[in-house]
């Protein structure tokens, strides 16, 4: 029993992924793709350093990401003016307009992944994960101060 609790948060993890990956197809996206967009839908353009950052994934990974939506015309990536090096993404008119249905899938994972807890129970498994989140970031910052949490 001493792996239980992180034996489930695994099992758990991989269902929800997916589910979010069976959801999002109808999108016309992958797992993770929608997170880059709901940040530009935030925050606009962003430099894709910065997106590798935020998203916790490496440079390689969030630039297949971005080549990936950029083929589906989903964003578009533009030079920096003042760094030619550095790139741009954005999301494009039709990246925008899948905002709505992004925001109804993820609330139709949770509604699916919920089913059956009463309220009580869905405020007290926030808070065990917001606590979990943060006694594992605590450590990850003390072993690595370039973690990002």
């Amino acid at each position: 029993m001493i792996n239980q609790v992180g034996g489930s948060l695994i099992r758990v993890s991989r269902l929800h992924r997916t589910v979010a990956g069976q959801l999002l197809r109808e999108v016309g996206l992958h797992p993770g793709q929608e997170l880059l967009m709901m940040h530009l839908w935030e925050h606009g353009a962003q430099r894709q350093g910065e997106l590798s950052k935020v998203l916790d994934v490496d440079a390689s990974t969030l630039t297949r990401m971005v080549q990936r939506l950029e083929q589906t015309g989903f964003v578009r990536r533009l030079r920096c003016e003042r760094d030619g090096r550095a790139w741009y993404v954005e999301s494009t008119a039709a990246g925008r307009a899948l905002r709505d249905r992004v925001v109804a899938a993820w609330e139709e994972l949770e509604k699916i992944a919920l089913d059956g807890l009463t309220q009580d129970q869905c405020a007290a498994l926030a808070a065990a994960l917001e606590r979990m989140g943060s006694n594992l970031c605590g450590y990850a910052r003390h072993e690595d101060t370039s973690a990002t949490c």
